[in-house]
């Protein structure tokens, strides 16, 4: 088989069979032929799973915002879910972090990103008018990763 040939069934079980071309490529790397590795599909889905944990994060934090905004402005529907929800969302980010310490800048820095879209969440999800919940994030990083923090009830005036 020419290298084309090879070049080019590569690529088709990239396309065909995404598992199969994963095993392929790591049979690949444990036999230390890096001649016969899909370099160019590799370097994308290498480079994708570093992308994938940015996403991770950045999708854990809105459901975790959304949820502490639902806490604090909506005490009336708190209950073991809303507890449990929150904390799983923490353990997530906590495990990511952990397992990517690189990205605990990036968490922080994305919790006034993502706030937008929790505030939309909490509206949805509750039917509290938008309007209600503050336009700038009520809860800072510290608070928001803090598995000890619930936020206390809104203050009526």
């Amino acid at each position: 088989m020419s290298d084309t040939q090879i070049k080019a069934r590569r690529n088709d079980l990239y396309e065909t069979d995404f598992y199969v071309w994963t095993q392929e490529q790591a049979q690949l790397l444990r036999e230390r032929r890096f001649d016969d590795l899909d370099l160019d599909n590799l370097v994308d889905e290498v480079q994708s799973v570093g992308s994938s944990e940015k996403r991770e994060i950045r999708n854990r934090l809105v459901v975790l915002l959304g949820h502490l905004l639902k806490w604090k402005f909506q005490p009336g529907g708190r209950g073991s879910s809303w507890i449990q929800t929150i904390f799983e969302q923490r353990q997530q980010i906590t495990d990511i972090i952990t397992g990517s310490p690189s990205l605990r800048k990036y968490q922080r820095d994305q919790i006034k990103a993502v706030y937008r879209a929790a505030r939309l969440l909490a509206a949805k999800e509750t039917g509290v008018a938008l309007g209600i919940f503050p336009s700038e994030c009520p809860f800072d990083a510290n608070e928001a990763l803090d598995f000890e923090f619930f936020p206390e009830d809104r203050e009526f005036e």
